[in-house]
């Protein structure tokens, strides 16, 4: 279950939302500038509200009454951006293997083979970020998110630069990771 009141207020724009999400997947939709990738970085402590709470399963990520802000690393929250945002300097191996740096090997919820056997990315272990395509960028950030063993998973319009044969792969995938590792999931 996701919680969510937050208001945050910038020259140009304003987002004031209350929410309570029940559902493991939620999608949300709306006109390009209503603040749908904004939310997402508030949940994900990229933002800071000016004030509000957001509470992920249970657990307080920010409340600006009490001070609270976990810092992004310590919220377990898997954020795919669309450009996917890949550390530049990094071959896709070691950006897939970076999620795993801050995860025990007990609670990993993923292996690595597995993950780039699903996204068709075994191939692509020794290539940077500049030397991939967008869709192989996407998949790669994709893979890296899972990795991470995330309590909630958040998808910024992930798919939009793969191949219809691969959005048929990986979206029922997501599906069973929604179903069977009880990862609530917010898409854009």
């Amino acid at each position: 279950m996701i919680e969510l009141q937050a208001r945050l207020k910038r020259p140009h724009f304003e987002l004031d939302v209350a929410l309570q999400l029940t559902h493991r997947v939620t999608a949300l939709f709306g006109p390009s500038g209503s603040g749908k990738s904004t939310l997402l970085a508030v949940i994900a402590g990229i933002i800071k509200p000016d004030s509000g709470r957001v509470v992920v399963n249970g657990e307080c990520l920010f409340d600006s009454a009490q001070h609270i802000n976990q810092p992004i690393y310590q919220r377990k929250v898997g954020l795919v951006f669309q450009d996917g945002r890949l550390f530049p300097h990094l071959n896709v191996a070691h950006n897939l293997a970076y999620a795993l740096n801050f995860m025990p090997a007990a609670q990993q919820q993923f292996e690595l083979g597995q993950i780039t056997e699903l996204l068709e990315i075994g191939h692509l272990l020794k290539q940077l970020p500049h030397q991939l395509s967008g869709g192989e960028k996407q998949r790669v950030a994709l893979g890296r998110a899972l990795l991470s063993s995330p309590r909630l998973l958040m998808l910024d319009e992930p798919l939009a630069s793969l191949d219809d044969r691969l959005k048929s792969q990986i979206l029922p995938f997501l599906k069973r990771v929604a179903d069977e590792i009880s990862i609530p999931m917010l898409y854009i």
